[in-house]
This record gives structure tokens, sequence and C-alpha cells, in this order.
């Protein structure tokens, strides 16, 4: 399992524990340059250290289908919404 110590909430003590962790576990990151739309995931490096070798390749496939999904649909959006300037010829 992933585990990760819990950062210390601005003015707390060092003594006092806290009560929430905030640990990103999975990250998926769409980015626009122009027309050209980019989309990545990542994983807990703990977490990919916990997983067999199928469950990495299973892990994958599917971030890879998540990512072209969300790639594909936040381009169609900006197309729709943000066409491309007209160039001077």
């Amino acid at each position: 399992m992933a585990t990760q110590v819990p950062p210390q909430k601005p003015g707390a003590s060092p003594s006092k524990t806290q009560d929430v962790w905030d640990v990103e576990l999975l990250h998926v990151h769409v980015s626009r340059k122009g027309q050209l739309v980019n989309a990545e995931w990542a994983i807990h490096p703990q977490i990919k250290a916990d997983l067999s070798a199928e469950e990495w390749k299973e892990l994958g496939e599917l971030m890879n289908k998540v990512t072209t999904i969300v790639g594909h649909r936040f381009s169609e959006d900006l197309g729709q919404t943000d066409p491309a300037p007209q160039g001077n010829a």
C-alpha cells in the first residue's frame, strides 16, 4: 500500500498530529499548445512498486484509454469554443 508522511498544516506546531492526509495517487494532465492537445498520466511511485507486472500492464492500458478519451474531448471542446486565429496570407 502507498504511504506518505502527512504534511504539516500551515501554522501547526510540529508536535501536533494531522487528521487529514493529502496524497496524490493518480494524476492526469491535459495540456494544449496551439492546436496540439497532449494528455499524460502518472501514478504514485509506491503504488507502481506494489503492482504486479500484469496489474501494471492492465493499468497502463486503462490509463492510455482514459488519456485518449480526455484528450479527445478536450480537443473537441476547444474546437467549439476557441477557433484558430486566421492567418495573414
